[in-house]
């Protein structure tokens, strides 16, 4: 990995427990859409942190889910708000983008989990891909939905993509659809060997997932989580 100063252009509270971090580094460093990157606290702590924007993009988007005033995520946002500048390395992660792939996509997500797939997604946008996209987002509540509609606006930029954000506990307003993320997939599509598939979350959840998913006929080969080397 490339180690890389960057300063801090912004930080947004997307929802009360979400961050968007935008940073500019010193120097542009190359990486391909779906690779992550680790925020330096010191040398002996590296912590990783999906890329939220594409290879093209001036700036670096992180989206940080911050769960607790000491927890682990939220040590880093509180380094980022007392820091003009801060240090990470780039690029890691083996779950990036197949570009010479031109099977059909699915692109799948629990909560932050998200930015993972809008790097993927953006950058298929930017390609002017002509597959099929789908992307499904799981979220436990509405509440903890952010930039819905800016993620409808991309994906009516594809030639044939679909979005469908999934709310698990979903209040009688709720227009989208509603379950557990992979239940409406699964309904949806019935040849999962077909696709490509790529997914971020919980290692529980993503664990879960390539077993279900296996069951269901997906190609193990075809199949990308950089949570896989863990789990």
């Amino acid at each position: 990995m490339n180690t890389i100063n960057c300063q801090v252009q912004s930080l947004t509270a997307l929802t009360d427990n979400v961050y968007q971090v935008l940073l500019k580094p010193e120097k542009m460093v190359k990486f391909e859409a779906g690779q992550y990157l680790n925020f330096v606290m010191d040398d002996d702590d590296k912590r990783p942190f999906s890329i939220a924007s594409s290879p093209n993009c001036d700036l670096i988007e992180l989206q940080i889910g911050a769960f607790g005033a000491d927890s682990w995520a939220m040590q880093v946002i509180d380094r980022i708000k007392e820091s003009d500048t801060v240090t990470i390395e780039m690029p890691g992660g083996n779950a990036q983008l197949r570009t010479e792939s031109k099977r059909p996509i699915i692109l799948l997500a629990g909560g932050t989990g998200f930015s993972y797939i809008k790097s993927i997604l953006t950058d298929l946008v930017n390609r002017n891909v002509k597959q099929p996209v789908v992307v499904y987002w799981g979220l436990r509540d509405q509440s903890a939905a952010y930039h819905i509609e800016q993620t409808h606006a991309l994906v009516n930029q594809l030639n044939n993509g679909q979005f469908h954000p999934v709310v698990e506990n979903a209040k009688s307003d709720w227009q989208g659809r509603v379950g557990r993320v992979h239940e409406p997939l699964l309904d949806d599509i019935n040849e999962l060997a077909d696709y490509d598939i790529y997914m971020a979350g919980r290692f529980d959840m993503v664990g879960f997932l390539r077993t279900e998913f296996v069951s269901k006929g997906a190609n193990l080969e075809h199949m990308y989580a950089d949570a896989f080397a863990y789990i």
